[in-house]
Order: C-alpha cells, then sequence, then structure tokens
C-alpha cells in the first residue's frame, strides 16, 4: 500500500471542555498518513486519478472549524468518517495534537488508526 501524508497541518479552533477553553480559538496540529493505491495516478499523471492532498486539508480544515467539540476523541473520529466518506483512501492514521493544553507539556493529543472496513459494519 502507498501512503499520502500531510504533517503539521495546524488549524485554530475552539475545543476542549473547560468553559476558559470555549472562549478563544487555540491551536491544533493535525498529521496525516493516507493509505491509497497511488498507481493509476502514477501512470496517468492526473490529479483526478490521485487523492489531492489540498482538498484533504481542507477537508480536515473545515470540519475542525465547524465541529467544536469538547474532545479531541471526537473530533479525530469525526475527521476520520468525513475522510473515508470524501476520499479514495483505504487506512487512515490521524494524530491530533492540542499544544500547550497541559502546564510543563509540549502538546496533548490523540492517535487513531482507521480503516475503510472500520465503517462499513452495522451502518456505521
Amino acid at each position: 500500500m502507498d501512503r499520502i501524508h500531510i504533517r503539521g497541518l495546524h488549524v485554530e479552533t475552539i475545543i476542549g471542555v473547560h468553559a476558559w477553553e470555549r472562549q478563544l480559538k487555540r491551536p491544533l496540529l493535525f498529521d496525516l498518513d493516507l493509505g491509497v493505491d497511488a498507481r493509476e495516478a502514477a501512470a496517468s499523471d492526473r490529479v483526478r486519478d490521485a487523492v489531492d492532498y489540498a482538498a484533504v486539508a481542507e477537508a480536515v480544515t473545515r470540519l475542525a472549524e465547524a465541529e467544536q467539540p469538547a474532545l479531541l476523541e471526537t473530533l479525530a473520529e469525526r475527521i476520520a468518517r468525513r475522510l473515508f466518506s470524501e476520499f479514495p483512501i483505504q487506512t487512515l492514521r490521524l494524530v491530533l495534537s492540542k499544544p500547550g493544553a497541559v502546564a510543563g507539556a509540549k502538546s496533548v493529543g490523540i492517535e487513531i488508526e482507521r480503516r475503510r472496513e472500520d465503517y462499513a459494519v452495522c451502518g456505521r
């Protein structure tokens, strides 16, 4: 399987469980690894046969700005579902970091791994 990656995608949004966190936008950083079959795109040299990196980044940004959930876990799962519904990817590894969320730590976050099959069961 081939992999496309996007590293350090920076999005400013409201996220958090505490009232003070819901007052101002905070930075989030996204690292994505998308499992794809790149052979058709490599042969044709046409973006229409590839996963458009800019479109993936835009989808992540739009969702993160619009959803504004309390938990990083919720945002990560919603992004995974959206990417599988909009793009021809087979696997996803998503690392979502929230810099400055815990005193003394550079960042906190979550890492999830999903496969297309994860969303084909029981109508999920």
